[in-house]
């Protein structure tokens, strides 16, 4: 059994602060459709494009004899491992994922999707779009929906106060624009 369900158990017979954990382990499973679109072509590229070529490119150095000290044979072996882990990956997150797009509804509040820009007493400039736990790598204006300052910003407006935990202290930032893509 896994550890989160030992987990789960202790927290139901007691109130410690496990479930505070867990919740912070757990991922969000809400997306942007760009989100989603970039994930299925990333997919598609893995599967149909670097998969087959690395095939090739092991059956080839299998070809070759000796497999023990084949350099190309083993890196190529390790990468298809590598891409195989990752279509799985991407094949189940796809599954389990919400779309979520824009809806009029949320203009003038701060909901998922959003590009929210903020401002705080020192003039520091903060602008981040809120987005699911899968689109935020590779992107420094990406936050992910389960982050402290994107948690604190939702549902507030513009020029609302924006509290936010740290572990250096409590931040308080000014909502100065709120956006969404449509």
């Amino acid at each position: 059994m896994s550890v989160l369900f030992f987990a789960l158990c202790a927290a139901k017979r007691s109130s410690s602060p496990v479930i505070e954990t867990i919740v912070q382990v757990m991922k969000t499973k809400l997306i942007t459709r760009a989100g989603y679109v970039l994930l299925q072509q990333e997919l598609n590229k893995l599967w149909r494009e670097d998969r087959p070529e690395t095939t090739r490119k092991v059956s080839w150095a299998a070809s070759l004899g000796d497999r023990s000290e084949n350099a190309d044979y083993q890196y190529n072996k390790k990468r298809l491992r590598e891409i195989d882990r990752r279509v799985r990956y991407l094949r189940k997150i796809l599954e389990e994922l919400k779309i979520v797009d824009y809806g009029p509804q949320q203009e003038g509040k701060v909901f998922f999707g959003a590009w929210v820009s903020l401002n705080n007493d020192d003039n520091e400039t903060l602008r981040f779009r809120i987005v699911g736990p899968e689109e935020i790598y590779g992107r420094n204006d990406f936050s992910s929906i389960d982050s402290p300052i994107s948690r604190a910003c939702l549902k507030k407006s513009v020029d609302d106060e924006v509290v936010v935990k740290t572990p250096t202290g409590e931040k308080i930032w000014y909502i100065s624009d709120i956006q969404y893509e449509q």
